[in-house]
């Protein structure tokens, strides 16, 4: 109710308003595209290749609301949007040049964006190569070169359509740009999903009381997630009082939030994408003995590929939280601004002290939220291995899905406060 309650005052202020009817264009533009196929493409080629095994698709057709399965322009979604950003925040930890453009503001993080643009570009020309030649070769109907490059040259446009439509909604919209396309192709697949549910209770695949299980499961994946992400630890401060001429300054008391979940869904999404590599490199060596060792090892359709697949999944995504984390929340800057301003928590000497206490609790509560967010997105998999029961629209989906409205609202929220003290300062 509160997340309603908050749309609808964020509806009545016509700033606001402009942005959201802005940001709800900008995903009507992504579904369209999501539909409109690729030209010289075969689509009953296409279906075929997609009954029965679409189980190893499944993990880009999360990212890319069914534009992949479809060969649509937008097949390759913002995944190398993604996995060029993993690239470059890991450069700033080993290389001086990326960690300076990091210290350098502003100016510092629009050349780091323009560095990510042309990797994203470099990666979507790589994959739409692979795509084109590899795992989509039978469904394309021209194979000459003219046609083939303009099919990869498509798909290409397609993944940079989609990084400027993410910048547009960042600058003029609500919310985080990438993860709402994300978010929209997982919505995208609700009505499918359910569709898919029904038919199964209507052909006795599954029984009406295990339906009931999956809701209630997802029920409460939807609480945790819920839980999790609103959850934090408020260390306490006080500011020591100091005079500076007759005034007297500081004797307030605050805290510091540290969240449970401090990174969101990001590394869900980081994760996803570097597990996708090793499938994306098989588009290039179709039936090969390579192929079939990384469906058989490191893929989520595989035996017992499967479980490493699950194993690596939890690994990354609590190492990903961590490193997200550090880059969000930096004990020692925070430390240093408290023994700059005359602040201290107290018990704990200002300083070293701070920073160590800081960093033992941020660690101690971000590993909760770490194995939270590892659990739910590998839950479902064991569930379909060990009951055989296909679950399409999963535990990362909802994770993704949740976590991302959970941003969009604070979004808002951040967005009303800062208009209203901007009424108020006028």
């Amino acid at each position: 109710m509160g997340m309603l309650k908050t749309i609808s005052q964020a509806w009545k202020v016509a700033e606001i308003r402009s942005k959201m009817i802005f940001t709800l264009l900008m995903l009507v533009v992504f579904r369209i595209g999501s539909n409109i196929p690729v030209p010289n493409i075969n689509r009953a080629v296409l279906s075929e290749m997609f009954t029965g095994e679409a189980g190893l698709f499944d993990l880009f057709d999360l990212f890319s609301g069914g534009a992949f399965s479809n060969f649509t322009i937008f097949a390759l979604s913002i995944t190398p949007y993604i996995t060029a950003s993993i690239i470059v925040q890991l450069l700033t930890m080993a290389f001086p040049y990326f960690q300076r453009l990091a210290q350098e503001g502003t100016e510092g993080r629009k050349k780091m964006a323009q560095i990510t643009r042309y990797l994203t570009v470099v990666l979507g020309l790589i994959q739409a190569t692979g795509l084109t030649i590899g795992l989509f070769r039978k469904a394309v109907i021209d194979t000459s070169v003219f046609s083939i490059i303009v099919v990869i040259l498509v798909l290409t446009a397609g993944t940079a359509f989609l990084m400027w439509l993410g910048e547009q909604i960042n600058d003029k919209g609500i919310g985080n740009g990438i993860s709402l396309i994300i978010f929209a192709g997982i919505v995208a697949r609700i009505p499918s999903g359910i569709r898919s549910l029904a038919t199964s209770v209507q052909d006795g695949a599954i029984s009406a009381v295990t339906l009931v299980i999956l809701v209630v499961i997802a029920v409460l994946v939807i609480a945790g997630v819920v839980m999790i992400q609103e959850g934090q630890r408020r260390i306490p401060v006080q500011y020591a009082k100091r005079v500076v001429g007759r005034k007297m300054y500081g004797g307030q008391s605050t805290h510091i939030p540290i969240k449970v979940n401090q990174s969101g869904v990001i590394p869900i999404i980081f994760s996803l994408s570097l597990l996708s590599f090793p499938l994306t490199i098989t588009y290039f060596f179709p039936n090969t003995a390579f192929t079939e060792w990384v469906t058989k090892w490191l893929s989520p359709s595989g035996n017992p590929g499967v479980w490493i697949y699950g194993v690596l999944n939890i690994i990354l995504i609590i190492a990903f939280t961590y490193f997200y984390t550090g880059i969000t929340f930096n004990p020692n800057e925070v430390a240093n601004n408290l023994k700059a301003n005359g602040g201290f928590i107290p018990g704990i000497r200002p300083g070293k002290a701070t920073e160590d206490y800081l960093n033992k609790v941020m660690s101690r509560i971000t590993i909760v939220g770490a194995i939270f967010l590892a659990l739910v997105a590998t839950l479902p998999t064991i569930i379909s291995v060990l009951t055989s029961l296909q679950i399409h629209f999963g535990g990362t989906s909802l994770l993704i899905a949740v976590g991302v409205a959970l941003e969009t609202v604070r979004a808002l929220e951040n967005q009303m406060l800062m208009r209203n003290y901007q009424g108020f300062l006028k």
